[in-house]
């Protein structure tokens, strides 16, 4: 090799060299320093984020520690103040930081305004029923809700304590304040209203009279819902706001809930299964005494399908099927008062003798009832005992009620007889199953002690309640209509007190009439007025001296009878 060709290349070579050496030695520098620049920022932004972590949880604790030891020492300070908590109610009435004493006195206030307020009871515009909340002894435990009251907050814990204080203070605590009521009375008068309301359906009944069974059909009306009225009462008492009555104090009113109601269909064959015997002889037994009177053997005098026939004929209010009736060889008449030796009751009622029709109703309708023996559960209806009232059985016109005038009519007066027999069944304590009052108020017995009865419309039914047989003497003469009820003295005998309460008089109004008969100006009273009352009975019973209970019997309402008068043009 020549010297230039070598000078060449080294030069050449010498090139390349200091060619490749700067970026080598550029990349080894940079390289590792970007690296370091980078990761100095991210420690840096990690070591922020932690301390910032670190201080909001040194914070949030802190906080917490504090609300601990804050709610701590509430609930610490809360066990000794004789005070409730705050938040507290009873039944939406605010108690908060009063003492028990002042939250009883607060309660009671206003527990005494709500159930002060009276219920009418309505259904339609003819009927209406006073209903006042005494009647079913309707009460709160106040001492009860009070001392829950005050217990908020007084447990032995005290995390649950600060739970339960937390609570009611941002969102409230209300405690329910229980209630108790007589429900054997709100069931008596529910019952008594539902056998008032006009316009009820009737059922199909039937009644033996001699040797004829007559069947009544049914007519379709209203029954009276019980338990959504009974519920209606309830809920208007529960729900009730002191303060809100105080500003409003009108009665509050309740629509008695109805439904309409079809008659079951007459069912000759139940009729038949229980109206047909064999004739059976009244007897006794001494010891344990048991009376068994006697049963009249009873049959149809004419073939099921031709009693069946009479029914299909045709729609009749009334049908007559013919019986045969075997009569028994010995009655109960037969073994006399040694089966009855204790007068259970009696009651006596004035009537004018001179007055010779209707007098003569009374003596017929008393004796049909005179003799009458009822088995322990068995039920007495006046209409079925007593019959049709008609003139073949001796019945003549006298003094009624009809329209809001005293007019003549038929049997007039044996209402005298049925309110009579009514007293002396609950001076026996028996078990009333359907009664109503006059639409009038009468002058044989207090307003509320009566019991009107029309044939086919309106009973009079009683149970025989007590554990012996009972019999039933009815007198009328002298002046005197008198009923006993005789049987076997019970092991607990009530002495039974019955107690009218007028609650509100309805005065009466007086009609003109003009009477071209009359001189001018001048007047005569054709018909006196009355006032007309609402009455609410109640029934005491009694063992010696001391009140076992009291209960409401019925609410009646006697309408006020207008005077007439006549004057001349």
């Amino acid at each position: 090799m020549s010297s230039n060709d070598t000078d060449n290349w080294k030069e050449h070579n010498s090139g390349k060299e200091k060619q490749n050496s700067p970026k080598k030695d550029k990349t080894e520098k940079v390289k590792p320093e970007k690296k370091e620049t980078q990761s100095v920022t991210e420690v840096k932004k990690e070591k922020h984020i932690r301390n910032k972590s670190l201080w909001r949880l040194i914070i949030i604790v802190s906080i917490l520690i504090g609300l601990m030891m804050g709610s701590t020492i509430f609930a610490l300070l809360n066990l000794g103040k004789r005070t409730i908590a705050k938040g507290v109610s009873i039944k939406g009435i605010d108690v908060s930081n009063l003492t028990v004493e002042e939250a009883t006195n607060k309660l009671n206030e206003a527990i005494n305004v709500e159930l002060l307020l009276g219920i009418d009871l309505v259904y339609g515009d003819d009927y209406g029923v006073d209903f006042d909340v005494n009647q079913i002894q309707y009460a709160y435990d106040i001492n009860k809700a009070v001392k829950e009251a005050y217990e908020i907050g007084k447990s032995d814990n005290i995390v649950v304590n600060n739970y339960i204080l937390l609570l009611a203070g941002f969102f409230g605590k209300d405690i329910t304040l229980e209630s108790s009521y007589q429900e054997e009375s709100l069931n008596g008068i529910v019952d008594d209203i539902a056998s008032k309301v006009p316009g009820l359906a009737i059922q199909a009944s039937y009644n033996i009279e001699g040797d004829q069974l007559i069947i009544n059909n049914g007519k379709q009306g209203i029954a009276v819902q019980k338990e959504e009225l009974k519920k209606a009462i309830l809920e208007n008492i529960k729900t009730r706001n002191a303060l809100e009555i105080m500003e409003n104090s009108k009665e509050a009113v309740i629509q008695i809930p109805v439904e309409m109601q079809e008659p079951e269909p007459i069912n000759l064959d139940k009729i038949y299964e229980e109206i047909h015997t064999e004739p059976k002889d009244a007897y006794y037994i001494a010891e344990p005494f048991q009376l068994f009177p006697e049963e009249n053997g009873i049959d149809f005098a004419i073939s099921m399908e031709e009693a069946k026939a009479t029914i299909k004929q045709a729609q009749l209010e009334e049908y007559i099927i013919p019986l045969k009736i075997t009569p028994a060889n010995k009655t109960i008449d037969d073994i006399g008062t040694e089966a009855f030796p204790y007068e259970v009751s009696s009651f006596t009622t004035k009537y004018d003798a001179s007055n010779i029709n209707r007098s003569g109703n009374l003596k017929i309708s008393a004796d049909k009832i005179n003799g009458t023996v009822l088995m322990p559960g068995e039920e007495f209806s006046f209409n079925e005992v007593v019959g049709k009232r008609t003139i073949e059985d001796g019945y003549k016109n006298a003094k009624i009620y009809e329209n809001g005038q005293v007019v003549d009519g038929l049997a007039g007066g044996i209402c005298q007889i049925s309110s009579t027999l009514y007293n002396a069944v609950l001076l026996a304590n028996l078990e009333v199953t359907e009664r109503r009052n006059h639409s009038f108020t009468s002058t044989y017995v207090p307003a509320g002690r009566d019991a009107t009865v029309v044939y086919g419309t309106q009973d009079f039914k009683f149970k025989n309640s007590r554990t012996y047989p009972i019999k039933i003497e009815a007198k009328v003469e002298n002046g005197i209509a008198e009923f006993k009820i005789y049987g076997i003295k019970e092991e607990l005998e009530y002495n039974i007190k019955i107690i009218p309460v007028t609650t509100q008089t309805i005065p009466y109004e007086t009609q003109y009439v003009p009477d071209p008969t009359l001189a001018p100006g001048q007047q005569v009273v054709k018909q006196a007025g009355h006032s007309g009352y609402k009455v609410t009975t109640y029934i005491e019973k009694r063992i010696g001296g001391a009140v076992v209970s009291k209960t409401v019997l019925s609410n009646d309402t006697y309408k006020a009878m207008k005077a007439i008068v006549n004057v001349g043009q």
